[in-house]
């Protein structure tokens, strides 16, 4: 399952997106966790300090090693070059899969001991001095939004993507990506305003939006949060000394965590998991290709020279049981 945690800056996103990959890497899911936020904090949140957190290998350096990689023998295709975010996989495609090792994940994953358990670690990174003043932020994030494109994942298989905060993402396709998103909110004006947006601009798109309820500290917040956000609400989390401790970088054994918030977690990894029946393959490809055929109208074409919307496999269905022949 492919979850997103988003929210407004200072909400708690990153937060509760390393405390749920700490949750299902103890439980010994596999478990690909992924910062697509261009301030690159779920690094430390899961334990790394600055130094480890800085070496990471960025995925939007690695972009021509995927382009070649997901590429494979597809026809469709003409080279690597005319590849961009949006592109679908088609008949020839490579698709990754969360439990394999392949060289995609060889040059951008790093594994995270959590507890005993692990997770693999992907990055988008950060801008480069050379990136400043003519790069957006969405140059960065292509190679997430590719990789998920052509990625198959099962059930208590787990893709985590730390999003960027507030609405940016509906800035690319990479929105539709996920079977589950959860919306950090605060119990404030501000902490439900990027809930109301996300809610609007996913209305079309059958996206399945809950919102987590962050810094929670009485019955006239979660009156708020319900009052605000309705039945979206799924759960509410509260104040942490097991993240206070994390957040100095000396996080205690996870069984650790408060029993409420670590009850909060197993709420969402519940919801996650009975989200697995509503899988909507062909809407997935469908939204997929929309996406893409917007991009090459609105740039692709222009920057590649290529009519990408012949990169468009009209037959093909991305879905888990493509991974057994692919």
């Amino acid at each position: 399952m492919k979850i997103a945690f988003v929210g407004k800056g200072g909400s708690g996103k990153t937060t509760l997106s390393s405390l749920f990959i700490r949750h299902l890497a103890a439980m010994g899911a596999p478990v690909i966790a992924v910062d697509a936020d261009i301030n690159q904090h779920l690094g430390p949140a899961l334990g790394l300090d600055d130094d480890q957190a800085a070496e990471l290998p960025a995925m939007g350096a690695r972009l021509p090693l995927i382009k070649d990689y997901l590429r494979g023998s597809n026809p469709r295709i003409a080279s690597a070059d005319t590849m961009i975010k949006t592109t679908p996989p088609g008949e020839g495609s490579r698709l990754l899969r969360v439990r394999e090792n392949n060289p995609v994940y060889d040059a951008c994953a790093r594994p995270v001991e959590l507890d005993g358990g692990a997770a693999r670690l992907m990055v988008t990174g950060p801008f480069t001095e050379a990136d400043l003043g003519v790069s957006c932020y969405h140059s960065k994030t292509g190679a997430v939004e590719l990789c998920l494109n052509h990625l198959v994942d099962g059930r208590d298989e787990y893709v985590v993507v730390d999003m960027t905060a507030g609405s940016d993402s509906f800035a690319s396709g990479m929105f539709t990506r996920f079977d589950m998103t959860f919306l950090v909110a605060e119990p404030t004006r501000k902490g439900v305003s990027v809930y109301r947006q996300y809610k609007e601009y996913a209305r079309d798109f059958g996206i399945t939006l809950k919102v987590v309820g962050n810094k929670v500290q009485g019955q006239d917040d979660l009156d708020f949060l319900r009052a605000q956000v309705g039945d979206d609400l799924l759960v509410t989390v509260g104040h942490s000394d097991w993240v206070r401790a994390m957040e100095k970088g000396r996080p205690p054994r996870f069984d650790l965590l408060e029993e409420p918030n670590a009850a909060a977690l197993r709420t969402l990894r519940s919801a996650v998991d009975a989200a697995y029946a509503g899988r909507d393959w062909e809407r997935y490809t469908h939204q997929m290709v929309h996406f893409h055929l917007k991009n090459a109208q609105s740039w692709g074409n222009a920057k590649t020279g290529a009519d990408l919307a012949a990169q468009v496999d009209p037959a093909f269905v991305l879905q888990e049981s493509v991974a057994a022949t692919a």
